[in-house]
């Protein structure tokens, strides 16, 4: 039992190392060529601090940094649940009603050519500067991508399969559940996992124009201070979070689609 248990270690072992090696060794080059270029003296420190300065600068300022990023997750969390109900419950009601998809989904398009930045000072000035507003610049940023993914995989059902449901006397509902709803899954967790990105994202650069904590507010202040290394710090802080949240996810979609062949998508 323990060969068979140490050879499935193994196994998984080398099939992490097959599938992430090759972009792990890129970037241990990457940050090398970093050191290198900062150690030789080709770019001033002020302007481009070493990764032994931003390790250290890491953790100088680690529970700061951890506090600021507690914040930063928790709008993150809000924002993205309500805006996967609300993209969840739109792509319902479009898909359902074709007056409301012919009416709204345009509008939608038009919204995500918006910049961020530029509402984001309004939210601000709107609802003040406590987590209100970061949580609904969130929801606007992430239950677009969730709307049209669902969209797409309710559009992709197999139209044989609903016809055979309705020969049986199946009403809307059931199709819904048993068709349109696990057909879409796919596309869902994709559009999830691009709201799990815009959902730090937006927080930070709400975070940025206006609060009072958050991994934004802290970039502000060291960017203010011109301490680079701290800012290249909280920047690779803040995309760590992002594979992580998205780890999560791609966790999530594997537990609910377990039928599904992941290693041939991947």
């Amino acid at each position: 039992m323990a060969n068979i248990t140490g050879k499935t270690k193994k196994s998984r072992i080398s099939k992490l190392l097959s599938d992430h090696g090759p972009a792990l060794i890129a970037l241990a080059a990457l940050v090398a060529i970093w050191q290198f270029v900062c150690s030789v003296g080709l770019v001033p420190p002020f302007m481009l601090p070493s990764p032994v300065a931003v390790v250290k600068a890491f953790i100088k300022d680690f529970g700061l940094l951890m506090g600021h990023a507690g914040v930063t997750l928790q709008e993150a969390f809000y924002g993205l649940v309500i805006g996967t109900v609300l993209g969840f419950l739109f792509a319902v009601f479009m898909d359902a009603f074709d007056i409301i998809r012919r009416a709204v989904y345009p509008i939608l398009v038009v919204t995500q050519t918006i910049p961020t930045v530029s509402i984001a000072p309004l939210l601000v000035l709107w609802f003040g500067y406590e987590m209100k507003p970061k949580i609904i610049l969130i929801v606007l940023a992430t239950f677009f991508p969730i709307t049209v993914g669902l969209l797409g995989g309710f559009a992709s059902v197999d139209k044989d399969s609903v016809a055979l449901l309705k020969s049986m006397g199946a009403g809307k509902w059931k199709i819904f559940r048993y068709i349109k709803f696990p057909s879409a899954l796919p596309q869902f967790f994709s559009g999830l996992k691009i709201a799990a990105a815009y959902a730090i994202v937006s927080a930070v650069i709400s975070e940025w124009l206006g609060g009072f904590n958050g991994l934004g507010v802290y970039m502000t202040r060291v960017k203010k201070a011109y301490a680079f290394d701290k800012m290249f710090a909280v920047i690779i802080l803040i995309s760590v979070v992002s594979l992580l949240l998205m780890l999560v996810v791609n966790v999530a979609e594997k537990k609910c689609m377990p039928y599904r062949n992941f290693d041939k998508r991947e």
